[in-house]
This record gives structure tokens, C-alpha cells and sequence, in this order.
């Protein structure tokens, strides 16, 4: 980690260079700064988005009766559908016929 020589603030990387997210304080890249631009590249995490057609064997399941072929056993995710002030929504897919569904409130 590299802090400003100012503020004493942690720097981040951003286009080749060391910058101070509170005093504005800007540094070139040196030859050493370079481990920090790839050490924060391999922790960055992977984020995996359900699509309606995806089948991903790791979702939560649930009993609850299928309103295609009368199976009681579905799959279940959360989605933000509208603004953030208001509730998610819940989605069901039936582990038999993948008949997908959502739950009205």
C-alpha cells in the first residue's frame, strides 16, 4: 500500500498513476508500484448473473407447488427489478419441467 506524503491518505492506481483520493496529491508509477497494480487485479472477485434460461445447480430450493406441472420442489433467486426503495422480487424455477415463475406480493 502507498499512502500520500501530504495527507497521509491511502493512494490508489488509476491510469499509470498513484493518486490521493483526499488531497488530490498525484505520483507517477515507479517500478515497485507495479506489484500493486497486479496484486489488486487477482483480488478482485467474480460476480455470476442468473439469466432466466441459465441453469446453475448451486440455487437455493424450495418447497412449493409448480404452477406447470404440480412438482414441489423449485429453485429460488432474488432480483432488484425496480428503484431501490422498493422490494425485491422473487423468482421460482421448477426443478422438473425449469418452468420459471415469480412471486406476487
Amino acid at each position: 500500500m502507498m499512502f500520500c506524503p501530504h495527507c497521509k491518505s491511502l493512494m490508489v492506481s488509476t491510469g499509470g498513476q498513484l493518486k490521493c483520493r483526499k488531497c488530490g496529491f498525484i505520483r507517477e508509477m515507479e517500478g515497485d508500484d507495479e506489484r500493486l497494480k497486479k496484486t489488486r487485479l487477482r483480488s478482485e472477485k467474480v460476480l455470476t448473473i442468473v439469466d432466466s434460461d441459465e441453469h446453475i445447480p448451486t440455487l437455493p430450493t424450495t418447497n412449493v407447488k409448480c404452477p406447470g406441472c404440480g412438482h414441489n420442489t423449485a429453485e429460488w433467486w432474488l432480483r432488484q427489478l425496480r428503484s431501490a426503495d422498493e422490494s425485491e422480487v422473487r423468482f421460482f424455477r421448477c426443478t422438473k419441467c425449469r418452468h420459471t415463475w415469480r412471486e406476487y406480493d
